[in-house]
């Protein structure tokens, strides 16, 4: 596919299945769903870039995420905290953490640079916490980041692709939202 075929297939909100970046980053999201459910928090870190940003905004529409109020807006140092409350034993979250499964689609990509590529999928979860399931849907938005030959870099485990910003936009972001004891 050319350069202009995969800016119209961007721009057309297709997922290119000839672009290996964009199979590569679908397949880190898949793996990254995976490590989320069997709560396998350490290697879920090793995914993300140095400075990667996980976000959940109350406000679905907002995209000043520094400015308004959100349930989560960790940089590299509180997603690392909140791994360490959640695996520590020590903490609500990590006593009684929720068995999940999630699944992940609907992949579109939505820009795409030189070193990186958006793509946008939906999530829906489904949980089970204290007898009760529940379930959760998202739009979820990844930015992947590649070094210029296609890779992470040289900098350890795991090379090619790596996270440099999750926003999970839940459905029900308004309401009220109790501790979840896992990660979307």
């Amino acid at each position: 596919m050319t350069t202009d075929a995969l800016t119209t297939a961007a721009v057309a909100g297709e997922l290119p299945l000839d672009d290996p970046r964009a199979l590569a980053a679908v397949s880190l999201i898949w793996r990254e769903a995976h490590l989320l459910d069997a709560r396998r928090y350490a290697e879920w870190d090793l995914l993300w870039a140095a400075g990667g940003e996980y976000i959940v905004p109350i406000d679905r529409d907002t995209t000043d995420f520094a400015g308004r109020l959100n349930l989560v807006y960790d940089d590299e140092r509180m997603r690392r905290m909140r791994i360490e409350r959640l695996t520590g034993g020590f903490s609500i979250s990590a006593a009684a953490a929720a068995r999940t499964v999630r699944s992940v689609s609907r992949f579109v990509v939505t820009g795409r640079e030189e070193h990186a590529i958006e793509l946008c999928s939906a999530q829906i979860l489904v949980g089970y916490k204290r007898e009760e399931t529940f379930v959760l849907a998202a739009d979820v938005t990844h930015r992947i980041t590649y070094g210029a030959d296609g890779t992470a870099g040289s900098d350890g485990p795991p090379t090619g692709p790596r996270i440099a910003r999750k926003i999970v936009r839940l459905v029900n972001s308004e309401d009220t939202v109790t501790a979840s004891g896992f990660l979307l």
